[in-house]
C-alpha cells in the first residue's frame, strides 16, 4: 500500500520502520520542523526526520499544515492511506479524509482511556499496571475515532516512561502492519468508542512536576516514574531544588501524625518520607539542581537531606 507516514519522535521510527519492513511504498514523510533541543541553541531534525533521509524517503516540515503548498505536496504523493504516530498536531478534515483507504492512528493507550498528548507519562502517573496500544481512524475530535485494533501491554513494577514509551512502540509497530493488513483485505470492522469511558492525557506542564507530598506515596512514585525525563517532579529541602530520580510507595501501615514531606529515617528502602494519608515513600535517589544524581545514603553524607528536613513543592521546573 502507498502510504503517507507522519510523526516526530523516537517512538514513531519504530513504526516507520515496521512500514517498510513489510514493503509498504512511503510515498511521503511528515514531520514536525526542526528546532533546538534541550540547551542547543541549533535547530536540530527530529528523529523520524533522520530515519526517512537514511532510507532516501521524501519528507516535508510544514508549519502550518493547512497551507495550500502542503496539500498540494500530500496530493501529489497519492497515498492510498495515511498513518499517525506521534506526529503532534491535530490534522484537519482536508488532510485525514483524502486518502481513499482512510487516515490511521496508532496510540499508545488503550482508547477511550488515556486521550490525549501524553498518556503514557499518566498512565504511569495514575498507577495503571495495564495500559496498551489501539490502532483508530482518524476524525475529528481529540482521539475520538473509531477503534481498528488493540493490545495490552503489562506496566513492569518500577518502569519509567522512556521504556515503557519504547516497549508500546514496538509492540505498536507490529500492530500497525496487521492492521494496514486487515484494511486492504476487508477483514476489519471499525468499532465506535465508548465516550462515557474517557479519560484524558493532556499535554505535560511544568507545574505537573511540582512534588506535593500531600498525595499518596503510589501517586507520588507513579508521577516519578511518569514524569522522566520531563518535567521531572521536583521538591525543596534546604533551600535548594532537589529533583526525585527514583521512589516507590512503601508497604507500611498507614498512620502518624508526621507532617507530609517530612523526611523520616534513613533504611534500606532509601529516605523514608511522610507522605498523604499516612503513607510512606523511600526515596532511592535524587539530584541536586546542578549536581550529579546521588543514592539517598550519599545524599545523607553530603548533607543534601537528612531525617528530620521537611519536604516541599516548589513549582516546577
Amino acid at each position: 500500500m502507498r502510504i503517507a507516514f507522519l510523526g516526530t519522535p523516537d517512538s514513531a521510527v519504530f513504526a516507520l520502520e515496521a512500514l517498510l519492513a513489510a514493503g509498504h511504498e512511503v510515498s511521503l514523510v511528515v514531520t514536525r520542523p526542526d528546532r533546538p533541543v534541550r540547551r542547543s541553541s541549533k535547530p536540530l531534525p527530529p528523529p523520524v526526520k533522520l530515519a526517512a533521509l537514511r532510507r532516501s524517503l521524501p519528507v516535508e516540515q510544514p508549519t502550518r499544515i493547512r497551507s495550500p503548498r502542503f496539500m498540494e505536496r500530500l496530493r501529489e504523493a497519492a497515498p492510498e492511506a495515511l498513518v499517525v504516530v506521534a506526529y503532534g498536531k491535530i490534522l484537519p478534515q482536508a488532510v485525514f479524509s483524502l486518502p481513499p483507504h482512510g487516515s490511521i492512528n496508532l496510540h499508545f493507550s488503550l482508547l477511550p482511556r488515556y486521550r490525549g498528548a501524553a498518556p503514557v507519562q499518566w498512565a504511569l502517573a495514575r498507577g495503571e499496571r495495564v495500559t496498551g496500544v489501539t490502532t483508530m481512524q482518524i476524525a475529528e475530535g481529540l482521539d475520538e475515532g473509531d477503534i481498528l485494533l488493540q493490545e495490552e501491554v503489562a506496566v513492569e513494577p518500577g518502569e519509567h516512561a522512556p521504556a515503557l514509551t519504547s516497549r508500546l512502540a514496538t509492540v505498536g509497530a507490529t500492530l500497525l502492519v496487521r492492521t494496514l493488513a486487515a484494511l486492504s483485505g476487508g477483514r476489519l470492522e471499525p468499532r465506535p468508542q465508548r465516550h462515557d469511558r474517557a479519560t484524558l492525557a493532556p499535554l505535560l506542564t511544568r507545574e505537573d512536576g511540582s512534588a506535593d507530598f500531600r498525595l499518596e506515596a503510589r501517586e507520588i512514585e507513579g508521577r516519578i516514574r511518569g514524569f522522566d525525563p520531563w518535567p521531572g517532579v521536583w521538591a525543596v529541602g534546604n533551600g535548594r531544588r532537589i529533583r526525585l530520580l527514583e521512589g516507590r510507595a512503601l508497604e507500611v501501615p498507614a498512620g502518624g501524625a508526621d507532617p507530609p514531606g517530612r523526611v523520616l529515617a534513613l533504611t534500606g528502602d532509601g529516605l523514608v518520607v511522610a507522605c498523604g494519608a499516612g503513607t510512606r515513600l523511600g526515596l532511592a535517589r535524587l539530584q541536586p539542581e546542578g549536581r550529579k544524581p546521588v543514592a539517598a545514603r550519599d545524599a545523607v553524607n553530603g548533607r543534601v537531606l537528612r531525617p528530620g528536613d521537611l519536604l516541599g513543592g516548589p513549582g516546577a521546573g
